[in-house]
């Protein structure tokens, strides 16, 4: 009997504040309704990304899985590891090797605290451990990179690289080894950064798409500005195939919108699930206002004013 292969999609973190009055309506907060459990009514997986900031504590990880659960059963999370793992303190300023990475036996704990009540919970689907442009493929960061997988071996692991000496057949053999899934990133095609791909090196597919803004990708005075991107129709529907080819060959798939600035990442993570789907979606009514061309695909999710409803739409 064949497996069913599924595609879960969802968005990079939850809680910003440019997404009040666009993704999350006004009422919410009067009915002091938890962000994940409005989140979790439109979609089955979402990206901890505090995590690479600030590490998870165990009472929290627990607080956002009864949230998400009592919403959606099937509601799971990916996290981001640490960047004490994975950059260098001064990236910013200076570039990322192994030999700059500096992570504590602290770290390690605190990450791992996190990692482990998620898992408890059932509901961690992926470590995801991200480098930056700069980490590129050399036998120093090859041989930090292993280390590094053996030191959380007991979680699903998904790698982003986004530097393009890492696309090679002897990189894809390595992670096909070692159970590792090879992250595939949509993102501004500057210098040598990684072009899209479309591998399946586990039993895991994981894509991330963080957008083309090319203009403030590497020179922006705000971080959150480089997300500040709308993916078109036709850059999304070449996506859709990807993720259609990535999901024949893995287990389960998942599809992460990086996109944040004001809901965008919302508004590309509905078009895909309607496109994948081939069903109209439901949106929150605060989106479909900021983003009219939502109507094409989305309806608007039921009132969540009266508290007495269901937030299921």
């Amino acid at each position: 009997m064949e497996t069913k292969r599924q595609i879960r999609i969802g968005t990079a973190g939850w809680d910003y504040k440019d997404w009040q009055g666009i993704f999350y309506p006004p009422e919410l907060r009067t009915h002091k309704v938890h962000p994940l459990e409005y989140l979790a009514q439109f979609f089955d997986v979402v990206e901890i990304n505090t995590s690479f900031y600030g590490h998870i504590r165990p009472e929290l990880a627990r607080l956002w899985s009864r949230r998400a659960k009592a919403v959606n059963p099937n509601f799971v999370f990916t996290a981001k590891l640490h960047r004490s793992f994975t950059h260098n303190p001064y990236a910013v300023m200076e570039p990322t090797s192994a030999a700059s990475i500096k992570p504590t036996d602290e770290d390690e704990m605190l990450a791992r605290q996190g990692l482990e009540a998620l898992a408890a919970e059932g509901q961690l689907g992926a470590l995801l451990i991200q480098f930056p442009v700069s980490y590129k493929n050399t036998s120093l960061n090859r041989e930090y990179l292993e280390v590094l997988l053996r030191q959380f071996i007991e979680f699903p692991r998904a790698v982003e690289v986004r530097h393009e000496s890492w696309n090679n057949p002897e990189t894809l053999d390595y992670f096909s080894h070692q159970n590792v899934a090879f992250c595939n990133i949509d993102q501004p095609q500057i210098g040598r950064t990684l072009a899209p791909t479309e591998y399946v090196t586990s039993a895991l597919g994981y894509v991330r798409l963080h957008g083309r803004n090319y203009d403030q990708w590497f020179d922006c005075d705000d971080r959150n500005d480089r997300y500040n991107y709308l993916y078109t129709e036709s850059e999304i529907a070449g996506w859709k195939e990807k993720i259609e080819r990535i999901a024949q060959r893995a287990e389960v798939t998942y599809v992460v919108a990086n996109n944040h600035f004001e809901g965008k990442a919302g508004v590309n993570a509905l078009e895909l699930k309607h496109l994948l789907s081939g069903k109209r979606v439901s949106a929150p009514h605060t989106l479909i206002e900021h983003y009219p061309e939502l109507k094409k695909y989305a309806d608007a999710a039921e009132d969540t004013t009266d508290p007495n409803l269901s937030l299921l739409a």
